[in-house]
This record gives C-alpha cells, structure tokens and sequence, in this order.
C-alpha cells in the first residue's frame, strides 16, 4: 500500500527519479541539500515509491506523539543533539550486527544554513567498510537524483570535497539556506 502511495504522490506533483538505487546490503546514503521542512514529504514519498526501509537520526523533539511512532516505524532513531554521544561508533555497531542497513543522513544537520558539513556519514562509512550514495533533491527539476556509490579513501576532506560537488547542480527547495 505504502508503495502505491508513493507512486501516486509523485506522479501527481511530477516527481521523478533520476538514477536508480545500487543493489548494496548495506551502504550510508546522504541527502542534500536539507533546507525545508518539504524535504521530508519529499524523501518519504521516494522511500514509499522504491519500496526502501532505511534508518535515519531526527532530533527527539519531533519524535513526540503523534509523529513519534510513526516516525520510529519509518526508521526514526531519536536525537538528543544537546548531549554529546558516540553515535558513530554505535552506527558502525549496527552495520556490523546487520546484514542489511541502509542509513540515511543529512550531511548538514540541519534545515538552516552552514558552512561546513558534519562529518559523523563519513565517519561511519569508513568505520563500517560500507559506501556513500549521494541523493540529491532538487527542487528545479522535480528530481530525486541518484548518484553512483563512493567508496571512502580515507581522506575525509578530499573525499567530502568530491560527494558535495555532486551536489553542485542541484537546487534546494530554499537555495539561500545551502552553501555549495
């Protein structure tokens, strides 16, 4: 039902998709650029539409009744972002427990504007031997763009560098609010 729904939804607002999704058990996928609320709608209409179960972090503010459960059967993992934890060596554990994990992230952590991505995807990758797959909303097109896996070398400036210039030409839904 839930893939039916996602189909419907993008063919009514004319979404569409733009490469395809890799035939991984297990890799880390970022999205970007994150400048808006509709980012959410957006990446759970192509979740639905792919028929993909993948676990994401959301601050714990908005895992309150009602989203709470819904957002924790989605693939929700609350939050606390005023509490300092070691959430990449628990993300390298989960990939290392499972034999299939997709886990979503947004390099910027947040809706509003930043300089700098957070490193903790690139962290996980390397710490899990998993890669990165960018995905790409842009808002100009209609798009969900798919990028091809990367592999991490080990040099998370250069590496970071690279995966932000497939993001290059892809418009957020509120270009002032993404550096690129």
């Amino acid at each position: 039902m839930s893939h039916a729904l996602g189909r419907a939804f993008y063919e009514l607002t004319g979404w569409h998709f733009e490469g395809a999704l890799p035939d991984l058990p297990k890799f880390v996928l970022i999205v970007a650029p994150h400048t808006s609320n509709w980012d959410f709608f957006v990446g759970l209409g192509a979740l639905f539409s792919l028929g993909l179960k993948l676990d994401f972090f959301g601050k714990d503010s908005i895992f309150r009744w009602p989203a709470g459960p819904i957002l924790r059967w989605l693939g929700g993992i609350p939050v606390d972002r005023s509490v300092s934890r070691d959430r990449v060596s628990q993300s390298v554990a989960a990939f290392k427990a499972r034999d299939r994990l997709i886990l979503g992230m947004a390099p910027e952590g947040t809706r509003k504007r930043v300089e700098e991505w957070k490193t903790g995807f690139y962290h996980v990758a390397v710490g899990a031997g998993v890669p990165i797959v960018p995905v790409g909303f842009d808002y100009a097109k209609k798009a969900i763009v798919i990028g091809e896996p990367f592999t991490p070398t080990g040099d998370a400036e250069g590496d970071i560098q690279k995966l932000r210039g497939f993001f290059a030409n892809v418009t957020a839904k509120r270009p002032e609010n993404y550096v690129k």
